[in-house]
């Protein structure tokens, strides 16, 4: 089943607070939140909306702690306790049209499968108006005279999946509210297959292996997600396949079955070995790497060596297999060089 607001991965927080929405979010306080205030926990948890804004759905009486409505922002929680919070609705949102050129990797009257680059962001949401990959699309379906999908609301019409500001590589947008039906349910559904490369720390023995662990929002940390006890994340999982071997490096095939935020960078870094430029997941290895050539390499990366190399998915309209890909972009490639030499 695809979600009314018309993404189809199972929504994160972010995705249930666009468009206006005040659902119900629940969550259950573990020991090291522990003596939080109340707005500092949630503010950890729902990164999409403001502190400001969560203190004053707790003052609107919009939170509960164990059943119980709590008005005041400063109260102190305790573990175990189940917190509930129906945020006030934000405006929504517009993708605006901009004239962004897009590397354009297929096109039909249905889709339009695109290599992102690096650095630009999927669609407008918090902080973010314009230079998105949805104000790119935007600009070049009205160029097109195309009638603007609804599905996905007025933020990012069209957007069917994600990538991370940082990740380069091939995405799909649907040019018809049918085609973005279709390709949301396959997402939903598993059917789509979406293969990425990956450059991480140290070698890997095996030559293939599973992560699948859950993962959810690290209560420390706003920006950061996490792998969570059973119960406190949502399931996921990744599979891993070495492509190449390096003296300190790895690098894999990584296959996600599921998209959660940061999947693929917070499961490699749990199995310790980190995502190579990815500073939020890293924890300070670029600073132990000896060689000063391949360590100035990864500084002037500035993102996380990861790409999504190949999508596969059904047409929406015909229901034949097809195959997407896209190549290592340039700065990909000058780091494996000099990791290779």
């Amino acid at each position: 089943m695809v979600a009314e607001n018309g993404l189809s991965e199972e929504p994160d927080e972010s995705d249930l607070l666009e468009e206006g929405a005040a659902p119900v979010l629940v969550f259950t306080a573990d020991v090291e939140s522990a003596g939080m205030r109340l707005d500092t926990y949630l503010a950890a948890q729902i990164t999409s909306t403001s502190r400001t804004q969560i203190r004053r759905a707790i003052e609107a009486g919009k939170a509960q702690v164990d059943g119980e409505a709590v008005t005041k922002a400063a109260w102190m929680i305790s573990a175990g306790e189940r917190i509930t919070i129906s945020p006030l609705p934000r405006a929504p949102l517009e993708a605006r049209p901009s004239a962004i050129p897009l590397d354009i990797v297929h096109e039909d009257e249905a889709l339009i499968v695109i290599n992102k680059p690096a650095g630009m962001v999927t669609h407008p949401g918090a902080g973010v108006s314009d230079g998105t990959l949805a104000n790119a699309l935007v600009h070049h379906f009205n160029e097109q005279s195309l009638v603007l999908p609804r599905r996905g609301g007025a933020s990012r019409p069209g957007i069917v999946h994600r990538l991370d500001a940082g990740t380069s590589g091939v995405i799909v947008a649907a040019k018809t509210d049918e085609a973005h039906l279709a390709l949301a349910e396959q997402f939903q559904s598993r059917q789509v297959r979406k293969l990425y490369t990956a450059l991480v720390y140290g070698p890997i023995e095996q030559e293939e292996g599973r992560i699948d662990v859950p993962i959810g929002r690290d209560p420390r940390s706003r920006i950061r997600m996490a792998v969570r006890p059973p119960g406190e994340g949502r399931e996921a999982l990744s599979i891993y396949r070495v492509q190449r071997q390096f003296r300190e490096f790895t690098l894999l095939e990584v296959e996600i079955k599921t998209g959660r935020t940061h999947q693929i960078r917070v499961h490699l870094a749990h199995l310790r070995h980190p995502i190579a430029g990815d500073t939020v997941y890293d924890g300070g290895r670029i600073n132990a790497i000896r060689d000063v050539r391949l360590r100035v390499a990864l500084q002037k990366l500035n993102r996380p060596f990861l790409h999504a190399t190949r999508l596969g998915l059904f047409h929406p309209l015909t229901g034949e297999w097809m195959e997407f890909s896209a190549e290592l972009p340039a700065d990909l490639r000058s780091v494996l060089e000099t990791v290779a030499n």
